[in-house]
């Protein structure tokens, strides 16, 4: 087994080479020796080699005395439903989210869905696998249980609960599961309401992914979204709504099939979840921070800046009972969803505010995206983590060649740097028409560098300053791995 299978917030890795079959039955046995739960919630998502790696965690458990409680095939905002409707000890979905079907993986959740990261014994679980404890030879006295969970009702009453649907108007959508579970989902929710889907793609489950762009179900990837695109276009849609295989990523396109950034979404919710409960806290991730910041202060909200991924968001919404929180990369987390992303809410959530104020997406976000111009992620491919490494720490030392007027933010997740094009104004933090900003940080799972930028009000600076700062990461040995939003084809 690869040990860098674990990453900061999940285990992840190519299914015969980074790890066997055997390898996930080891895991189950360290997590039940290192954490002692009684019962354990246990689902899979649809990829075709994630029914087999169950049974294996499913054995493990048992075998360590642990009660298994069968969830069958589930998205993985369903797990953390599961955990807390049935109390158990903890929860553990096989999948491997948005990368190909060769890649599998778990995340795992303790007691009230709260998630196992790195900091909070994910490596202690992987610790005592390459340790070789004795605890694999030691076979419960009593093997645990096994039993069947039909939860679905349940967690479409959950879902329902947050939103009026019967309020809903007419509206005409496209929907894009990337073969997961998110299509029946979504159908199930609107059955009775006045949206119409007036096209599914990719909403049969399939986890070979042969029919999605380069087999990757990952809505995030410019080359993902071609279609949907064209499909809205082609349907004159009101908008589309795309997830991720696992379903806890949601992402939007307006009725002109543009994509809609992950900022100016959680923009959005914000100011609506701020509105509906008098102030809050919402949390975002450094990648793109200008829209949300503007949208959470204007009503009456306060901002925080965190660390990007789920783990790490969800444990910083429980030290502060955040209201909300909102990554660029399309996870959406909820205080009164257990402090956990899903899938589906921002998608209720969005149809709710556009029926609400009878307005178009675009019309909603257009007013950002004029005024916050974002360049989307865009990935730079390393020979190896070093020249990674290399590379973050000779833009750190060559940041004046970018700009003469800059402030290095404090670390939160990788490098983050704010330039003023007016020397006399020194307040870096109210950021002026020709001020832009970018992070650069290493991704937690896949081996890439992850660039985004941000300005305020000049498209022609945004592009210069993401054209300018891709082509040094290209002079350092990084592969240009996404196309600019500018870029024909």
């Amino acid at each position: 087994m690869n040990p860098d299978i674990f990453r900061a917030y999940d285990i992840r890795g190519i299914l015969g080479v980074d790890f066997e079959p055997k390898d996930f039955y080891r895991i189950a046995r360290a997590f039940a020796a290192r954490f002692q739960p009684k019962i354990v919630a246990l689902g899979h998502d649809v990829r075709e080699s994630s029914s087999h790696l169950w049974q294996q965690v499913a054995d493990g458990l048992r075998d360590s005395g642990v009660d298994v409680l069968d969830l069958g095939q589930i998205s993985t905002d369903m797990l953390y439903f599961a955990v807390v409707q049935y109390q158990t000890d903890g929860g553990i979905i096989i999948s491997a989210s948005h990368n190909p079907a060769a890649y599998n993986g778990m995340k795992l959740v303790r007691q009230h869905a709260v998630p196992l990261s790195s900091e909070t014994g994910l490596f202690d679980v992987r610790d005592a696998v390459e340790s070789k404890d004795q605890f694999e030879k030691h076979i419960a006295s009593k093997r645990g249980n096994l039993r069947t969970a039909l939860f679905l009702d349940a967690y479409l009453a959950h879902l329902r609960s947050f939103v009026n649907l019967q309020q809903l108007l007419n509206r005409r959508i496209v929907i894009n599961a990337n073969g997961g579970l998110a299509g029946h989902i979504a159908e199930c929710l609107l059955t009775s309401t006045q949206i119409q889907i007036c096209k599914r793609l990719f909403c049969k489950p399939d986890g070979t992914f042969t029919n999605i762009p380069e087999d990757r179900p990952d809505p995030l990837r410019p080359e993902n979204r071609k279609l949907t695109i064209e499909t809205v276009k082609q349907t004159s849609a009101d908008l589309a709504v795309a997830w991720d295989v696992d379903a806890d990523r949601c992402f939007f396109y307006d009725e002109n099939g543009e994509f809609v950034e992950g900022c100016y979404i959680t923009a959005l919710l914000a100011e609506c979840l701020l509105q509906q409960k008098r102030g809050g806290i919402v949390i975002f991730d450094p990648r793109a921070i200008w829209a949300v910041e503007n949208s959470v202060t204007s009503a009456n909200g306060t901002p925080l800046l965190n660390r990007c991924g789920h783990s790490f968001i969800k444990i910083r919404m429980r030290e502060t009972d955040a209201l909300f929180a909102g990554e660029t990369s399309g996870h959406y987390y909820f205080r009164d969803n257990f402090y956990a992303d899903n899938g589906m809410l921002p998608f209720l959530f969005v149809l709710e505010i556009l029926c609400a104020k009878r307005s178009s997406l675009a019309e909603l976000v257009n007013p950002l995206r004029a005024k916050y111009p974002v360049s989307g992620e865009i990935n730079f491919a390393f020979e190896s983590r070093n020249l990674m490494h290399v590379a973050m720490n000779t833009v750190e030392r060559t940041l004046h060649q970018l700009g003469s007027h800059f402030h290095l933010e404090a670390p939160v997740d990788g490098m983050s740097v704010r330039f003023l094009t007016n020397r006399r104004s020194g307040n870096f933090s109210r950021p002026e028409p020709g001020s832009w900003r970018f992070n650069l940080r290493e991704s937690n799972t896949e081996p890439l560098l992850r660039f985004n930028l941000e300005n305020v009000e000049s498209l022609s600076l945004h592009v210069e300053k993401t054209e300018q700062l891709s082509e040094m990461l290209e002079n350092l040995g990084g592969r240009r791995e996404t196309k600019f939003r500018w870029e024909n084809g």
